[in-house]
């Protein structure tokens, strides 16, 4: 999937008014996700994104001066992980849910079926 596509099916998805809309919704969602991923996986995932996008999950974005924060069993509430996309894209919580859904949903399809099960297995249920 090529960049202009990946960001245009977030907007259409998100129900967003342009793609820079969509390009900050994808960035805070996918900068928020690579705080949870180990190193492996962000690498992995990311080699099979475009360029502009797999910068965001070589950087992760935890929140101002927080450490990543896995729970004893080593997830993230979904609470938490909204909280921090929500602060990263600096819009309201239920704003950064319905956009972070349409980021992980675009992000299934550019992934093959067998990397993003690899992400899944990462994260809580």
């Amino acid at each position: 999937m090529k960049y202009d596509e990946f960001i245009e099916q977030v907007q259409k998805r998100a129900r967003l008014s342009s793609q820079s809309e969509a390009q900050r919704a994808t960035q805070a969602a996918l900068e928020t996700l690579a705080a949870y991923l180990s190193p492996k996986e962000r690498h992995d995932a990311a080699s099979q994104l475009p360029k502009e996008i797999k910068t965001y999950l070589q950087r992760p974005f935890v929140g101002p001066g927080k450490q990543a924060p896995p729970s004893p069993e080593g997830n993230v509430s979904l609470d938490d992980f909204i909280q921090r996309v929500s602060i990263r894209e600096g819009v309201p919580r239920a704003s950064a849910l319905e956009h972070a859904r349409a980021v992980m949903g675009v992000l299934r399809d550019a992934l093959s079926e067998g990397e993003f099960e690899d992400i899944r297995a990462e994260l809580p249920n």
